[in-house]
């Protein structure tokens, strides 16, 4: 697939998309945009491709995700990495609370101090 844009992503380290159906094949690819659009070309409901990062961890299978889904939600994570955020310290000790993705309990606080 050619476009006139430049991968926003690439690494020294190929991502790789893995195709498993008579024989395991594997494809290097330089971007998450390349590997996206790869699957997107070969999946067929006999094959089932998975998505491997630079450091060899599976980041999508797609017995377990349409690709789709999957590509939707990386982008949103990709947008949020990208974006300045103000910093946010839950009060409870919450790891998984940010600025735009808060815990119940911060929540929960906001709503009581906008009354």
């Amino acid at each position: 697939m050619t476009s006139s844009h430049d991968p926003t992503e690439t690494t020294d380290r190929a991502i790789t998309v893995v195709l498993l159906d008579t024989d395991r094949e594997r494809r290097d690819c330089q971007s998450y945009e390349e590997a996206i659009a790869v699957v997107k070309a070969e999946l067929t409901p006999e094959t089932v491709a998975k998505i491997e990062n630079r450091e060899g961890e599976i980041v999508f299978t797609s017995t377990e995700m349409s690709i789709d889904a999957w590509e939707v939600e990386w982008r949103q994570q990709k947008r949020r990495l990208s974006v300045e955020t103000e910093a946010h310290v839950c009060p409870y000790d919450n790891v998984g609370c940010i600025f735009d993705d808060l815990c119940v309990q911060c929540k929960m606080d906001a709503v009581q101090n906008s009354f």
